[in-house]
């Protein structure tokens, strides 16, 4: 934890730095919070659900990025990931993050040893092909994005052990997100065609399944003040691994921006059955530093 807070901090300086050197080439013309926090897979969005924000607060006229960190702590496992972003022009995004699922004392009960961590690399495409979620306020159409993310894990032999077809593969997805200003609400909702077991962690497809299913994630939010917004979310997740079942998603949470440089995700969240293991439950933590 001391390392997720310690590089979010190391970094905020930097990017801070790299903005006020960037000129009008990365010039922040968005709302705050408006280009979305980070997701577990490392897009722009909320924090377990994919939005059509570009991350960033650049505008048609400039580069933004991120740094983030995420921690989430469960009664049996615990979730670590950090990683990159970039968005060109409010129009692309492109983005990367390290996963690291710690099984702790649980791994012992596996026969893999306490401590076992499954890791998985996350490089992600965002294009915004139609509306603006800030701008078109004269206008019901919601901003709408696509997506794809290529996912690599680093335990074939075990992810084959637990059932699993492959260690890799890629999901697609089309979100959709309003932002009505004038009643303070963010509303989004997105469809993810994946084979992902545990977003990848635990490999691709399985026993149950082995084609791609369509999975729903939705969010919303109330803007509080500029700089603060609550809300909740929900994921729907494939079920695709003999003997391991895998629940939808949850969460409530608070997002706050220090300023443009500097912002903290906290949620409480609900992960449900993991790896024979119920009721994971716990806090989830995000920082993000960037421009």
């Amino acid at each position: 934890m001391r390392v997720l807070v310690g590089l979010c901090g190391a970094v905020a300086m930097l990017a801070a730095a790299g903005a006020a050197q960037a000129g009008e080439l990365r010039a922040s013309g968005k709302l705050l919070l408006t280009g979305g926090v980070s997701n577990v897979e490392g897009a722009g969005g909320g924090g377990i659900a994919s939005w059509a924000t570009i991350t960033g607060y650049e505008t048609r006229d400039g580069i933004g990025g991120n740094v983030h960190a995420t921690y989430i702590n469960l009664p049996d496992y615990q979730f670590t990931a950090y990683g990159v972003a970039a968005g060109f022009y409010d129009r692309l995004e492109v983005s990367y993050a390290r996963q690291a699922f710690d099984t702790q004392g649980t791994g012992a009960k596996f026969g893999l040893g306490s401590g076992f961590t499954f890791h998985q690399d996350v490089v992600g495409a965002k294009l915004r092909v139609l509306g603006d979620a800030v701008y078109d306020q004269d206008s019901w159409l919601p901003q709408v994005s696509l997506g794809a993310q290529y996912k690599k894990a680093d335990r074939g032999t075990v992810i084959g052990l637990l059932g699993g077809r492959k260690d890799s593969g890629v999901d697609w997805y089309a979100a959709a997100t309003k932002l009505l200003l004038n009643q303070s609400l963010v509303l989004n909702g997105a469809v993810r065609a994946t084979k992902a077991n545990q977003t990848g962690l635990l490999g691709f497809g399985g026993g149950k399944n082995d084609h791609y299913q369509a999975q729903l994630e939705g969010s919303a939010a109330v803007l509080l003040s500029r700089r603060l917004v609550v809300g909740a979310e929900y994921r729907t997740k494939p079920d695709n691994l003999p003997g391991l079942k895998e629940d939808d998603w949850m969460d409530v949470f608070a997002a706050f921006a220090l300023n443009k440089t500097l912002s903290v995700t906290v949620a409480y969240a609900d992960l449900g059955e993991i790896a024979t293991f119920k009721g994971q439950r716990g806090v989830y933590l995000s920082l993000q530093a960037g421009f």
